[in-house]
């Protein structure tokens, strides 16, 4: 397959040498005639360990070459990969200025093409990128249609500088963002060679797996550096603890607790946080990321409330009262929060959920039930079928199969709010609304 880079920075430089090793013929195109002449010339422009001998082997062998013209690359080629930068401005936001140069001049070069072309965009950028400004402007400069005429996909990379020819051929995953199947599947033959999962998703989720993966990176510096910096203030060596911390591959380094939805309660997160930020606190160590979870966290119960309360119905069903399915424990429950939250509105509410029925007949949470909350206690039900009747908004609080089974059943005569993701038939009813998909 015939491949134009476009931009030949650094990630372009490695994606252009990396692509041509594996015999793909790869032009390069770019702004700047220096860049050219260097790569024409067999040497890198960047500096990376291995790539000078990768782009000497490319060009001697006729596999690499470089111009100033990129609609001669695009002419010459079958798929684009677009490398061009996307610098961040003061304000956080992105200048898309080479983003829309560059889809400029593919799309007035593929406008002269009969063959249809592929534009795959490896920079960085921002979800909604692809659909508001790539799209139309190749469309506008070309005349033709996406999904139709050309395709587009949005195709990340991750690679880190130093390691660069490593990572390209062993990635975690390769990720294609693509909109129609042909597209995505003249992408996937690029990387037929690499021992990887390889996953197609919709454009916009692909767009946002990139900021995803790097905040989420940040994010875990900073939670290192914060339990490092009060390990050092107690007289703790934080490198054994977080060593003994990775160990843990069901929990801490997993997907257990990395699913969008309601907020954490319970008898341990809450409390524990509370204690290891005062802790931090009497010894002047400042945690700010450690300090901020709560408040998010308080902050998804309010998101919750908002939308039951923006429906403008009174008559409010609740499916699951404990803070998880499988325990009867109501302590720091965000669900328990939610409801005192609507009681203060005005809500009218039903709630049901079996093991807090059973608890408070049986169970050893009976005396929290009765001492506590005995107002709560008072809006339960026994019946799963009378809560939905009554209700004109059902909010579904724990992940329980009988419950995906009953409102399968309402036909989308009652709006479902859910905060779980139940899955199954219940999300194509015509009510049904999840709090963050």
């Amino acid at each position: 397959m015939k491949l134009s880079v476009l931009g030949l920075g650094y990630v372009g430089c490695v994606s252009a040498a990396c692509f041509a090793k594996r015999g793909h013929e790869v032009v390069g195109a770019d702004v700047s005639q220096v860049k050219v002449d260097i790569i024409n010339s067999g040497r890198s422009p960047i500096v990376e360990p291995g790539i000078e001998e990768l782009i000497a082997e490319a060009v001697r062998d006729g596999r690499l070459s470089a111009t100033t013209d990129a609609a001669e690359a695009v002419q010459k080629t079958d798929v684009s990969l677009v490398c061009v930068g996307t610098p961040g401005q003061h304000n956080g936001s992105l200048d898309l200025t080479y983003i829309k140069r560059v889809c400029q001049q593919i799309g007035a070069a593929i406008e002269k093409k009969s063959t249809r072309h592929v534009v795959a965009m490896r920079s960085t950028m921002l979800p909604g990128t692809i659909h508001d400004v790539v799209i139309p402007t190749l469309q506008v400069y070309s005349g033709k249609q996406a999904g139709k005429d050309f395709g587009v996909v949005i195709n990340p990379e991750f690679l880190r500088e130093g390691t660069s020819i490593y990572d390209f051929d062993h990635p975690p995953f390769t990720l294609i963002g693509a909109d129609d199947e042909e597209t995505a599947d003249m992408v996937k033959r690029l990387y037929a060679h690499l021992d990887a999962p390889l996953y197609v998703t919709r454009v916009k989720e692909a767009e946002m797996v990139k900021y995803a993966c790097n905040a989420f990176h940040a994010a875990k510096v900073v939670f290192a550096n914060e339990i490092g910096n009060l390990c050092k203030r107690l007289g703790v060596d934080s490198h054994p603890v977080m060593e003994v911390f990775c160990k843990d591959t069901k929990l801490n380094l997993s997907p257990y607790y990395l699913k969008p939805g309601f907020a954490y309660g319970g008898s341990c997160l809450p409390k524990d946080l509370r204690a290891i930020t005062y802790k931090a606190r009497s010894v002047d160590v400042e945690m700010p990321l450690l300090n901020a979870l709560n408040t998010s966290n308080r902050l998804q119960v309010e998101h919750a409330a908002q939308m039951i309360l923006s429906t403008g119905k009174k008559n409010v069903g609740i499916l699951g009262m404990s803070f998880k399915s499988g325990t009867d424990d109501l302590r720091e429950s965000p669900m328990v929060t939610l409801i005192e939250t609507l009681l203060g509105k005005g809500i009218k509410l039903s709630i049901y959920d079996r093991d807090v029925e059973l608890a408070r007949l049986f169970g050893a949470n009976k005396d929290y039930i009765e001492r506590e909350i005995p107002h709560i206690s008072s809006l339960m039900r026994s019946s799963l079928s009378d809560v939905i009747a009554a209700s004109e908004v059902i909010v579904v609080g724990k992940k329980e199969e009988e419950y995906r089974t009953a409102l399968a059943g309402t036909a989308g005569d009652v709006k479902v709010i859910d905060l779980v993701r139940l899955g199954g038939a219940v999300e194509s009813l015509r009510g049904y609304d999840g709090i963050c998909w």
